[in-house]
C-alpha cells in the first residue's frame, strides 16, 4: 500500500512539474538562462520546506509523508530532496560535510552527465 501513495503522489508531482515548466518556459523563453526549471526547483524546495515545517513529527513511513514528500516532491523536483539532506548536515553543524556534499552533488552529477553524454 505504501508504494501506491508514492506512485500517486509522484504522478501528480510529475504532471505539475511538466505543466508549470511549460508555463514558466513561455514566460522566460527570451532569457539566456534556463529559468523555467530553476523556478520549478525553487518552488519544490519551498514546498517541501513548508511541508517539513508543519509535518515534521510524521514518520517517514506515514501515508501523508510518502504521498507528499517522497511521491509529489520527489517527482516535482529532486532538488528539494537535495535541499533537505543539505539542511540536515547544517542542522548537525557538519559544515565541512555540507560543503563537500554540495560540491560532490553538483560537480559529480554534471561530471557523470558529461561522461554519460560524451563517453557513450
Amino acid at each position: 500500500m505504501s508504494a501506491l501513495f508514492v506512485i500517486v503522489g509522484g504522478s501528480i508531482g510529475a504532471f505539475c512539474r511538466y505543466w508549470l515548466g511549460l508555463i514558466f518556459l513561455a514566460w522566460t523563453k527570451k532569457l539566456k538562462m534556463p529559468l523555467s526549471m530553476l523556478i520549478v526547483n525553487a518552488l519544490g524546495g519551498l514546498g517541501l520546506g513548508v511541508f517539513y515545517h508543519f509535518a515534521f513529527p510524521l514518520s517517514s513511513t506515514s501515508s501523508l509523508y510518502l504521498f507528499v514528500a517522497i511521491g509529489f516532491f520527489g517527482a516535482f523536483t529532486t532538488f528539494s530532496t537535495f535541499s533537505v539532506e543539505a539542511m540536515g548536515l547544517l542542522q548537525k553543524k557538519a559544515y565541512s560535510l555540507f560543503f563537500v556534499y554540495i560540491l560532490l552533488s553538483f560537480a559529480g552529477t554534471i561530471g557523470l552527465f558529461y561522461l554519460g553524454f560524451y563517453g557513450m
